[in-house]
């Protein structure tokens, strides 16, 4: 696969991430996990592209970058982020909506899904 998966998350616990993180260790999904509340960059691109410090942000990168491999679907001013699949991008999507996202950028097939 010539794409990673990011997960900008934070280190205080957080509903949402424990979440995508059941989903993605029952898929065997690996990921990189980077910390908004210990890095100032990260947390100020998820501010850039959610207009929150929402977490989790689940982005797909080429293996040498932070950043989605391809431009966002716009969010409205002020939008709530939860659960928009914006191309290679999703905040704080529930079960289902995290194995349609990793199913359409091929980290798991339709045989391994349970939603």
């Amino acid at each position: 696969m010539p794409y990673r998966l990011l997960m900008y998350s934070r280190t205080t616990s957080c509903p949402f991430v424990s979440v995508a993180k059941r989903v993605l260790t029952r898929h065997g999904v690996p990921y990189e996990e980077i910390f908004i509340d210990q890095d100032a960059e990260a947390r100020a691109r998820v501010v850039a592209w959610t207009g929150f410090q929402s977490v989790p942000t689940l982005v797909v990168a080429e293996e040498d970058s932070l950043l989605p491999v391809d431009a966002l679907s716009e969010l409205a001013p002020g939008a709530s982020p939860r659960g928009i699949d914006r191309g290679p991008m999703i905040t704080e999507p529930s079960s289902i909506e995290l194995e349609h996202f990793l199913t359409r950028h091929g980290f798991i097939t339709d045989a391994r899904r349970t939603g």
